[in-house]
């Protein structure tokens, strides 16, 4: 059972991180374009800094859950270091509960807030509700569930191991 959860945690951490860099890399692109239409063809176009700030945003809670399953985002490491073994296991399963309370309410109130948005359009792009932005939320704090229970399965941790 853990080896299947840990596989499905892997293929859907990597899922979310694969579409976070494509969103970044979309990011990107169009803000070179935005500068080529502004600056250099003095002829803006209006949509790109809105599709720049929905990638952005896509991409912030696609990425989250690699972080929290590398162990990189809530992390206490001074009790982790100098606490023994048991202690340690002990502190990660409070991180992690006191996370997945977090996520909780990250998953609930932004599916309402996406629902509510919904009745919005973006400016600049009027025929794309609001709704394809809020929900972000959701679905980055559905995988990042899935990476939070992957971290406590297997502890990586790789930011204890690589700080100074």
């Amino acid at each position: 059972m853990k080896n299947a959860f840990l596989t499905l945690e892997r293929w859907t951490s990597g899922f979310a991180m694969a579409v976070a860099c494509l969103m970044l890399a979309v990011a990107s692109t169009l803000g070179m374009f935005q500068i080529l239409t502004r600056f250099v063809l003095e002829e803006p176009a209006e949509w790109t800094e809105v599709l720049i700030r929905f990638s952005l945003i896509w991409m912030v809670f696609l990425a989250i859950p690699m972080a929290f399953r590398q162990g990189a985002m809530v992390s206490v490491d001074v009790l982790r270091r100098w606490s023994p073994p048991a202690f340690g296991r002990v502190l990660d399963w409070l991180v992690c509960i006191a996370t997945l309370a977090l996520l909780a309410v990250i998953i609930w109130w932004g599916w309402d807030y996406a629902r509510r948005g919904g009745v919005q359009t973006m400016a600049g792009l009027e025929s794309l509700s609001m709704f394809w932005a809020y929900v972000a939320m959701p679905i980055g704090g559905v995988f990042a569930v899935i990476g939070v229970i992957g971290n406590l399965l297997d502890p990586k941790n790789t930011e204890l191991e690589n700080a100074q």
